[in-house]
């Protein structure tokens, strides 16, 4: 199954609920996210431009689209970066696959 990195900023309208209201999300979103067959390996809070990293992996990219989509269409997400993700293994033999390709750069 893929893996991705997603990467989300909270509304200030978010954050205020949260302050008012604490709430483990990242809990929230790996209740989600087992609903439509994804995993979330590891959720971390950031600082920086994105308020949260989430590693997920999904069957497939229409599944993690769906999940992120919804988890979007809340109202609390101010911006969604989704990076695909490849296993080291995955990375390999891409570059392996690379070599055959028969690209050459212009001249």
């Amino acid at each position: 199954m893929p893996f991705f990195m997603v990467q989300a900023s909270y509304t200030s309208e978010s954050w205020a609920m949260q302050i008012k209201n604490p709430q483990d999300r990242l809990a929230a979103i790996s209740s989600m996210a087992k609903a439509n067959g994804s995993e979330v390996h590891s959720a971390y809070y950031a600082f920086g431009e994105y308020d949260v990293v989430i590693i997920i992996e999904s069957p497939n990219n229409v599944d993690a689209a769906a999940f992120l989509i919804a988890a979007a269409g809340g109202g609390a997400i101010a911006n969604l970066k989704t990076t695909v993700l490849l296993t080291s293994e995955e990375g390999l033999n891409s570059i392996k696959a690379a070599g055959g390709q028969g690209y050459a750069p212009p001249a």
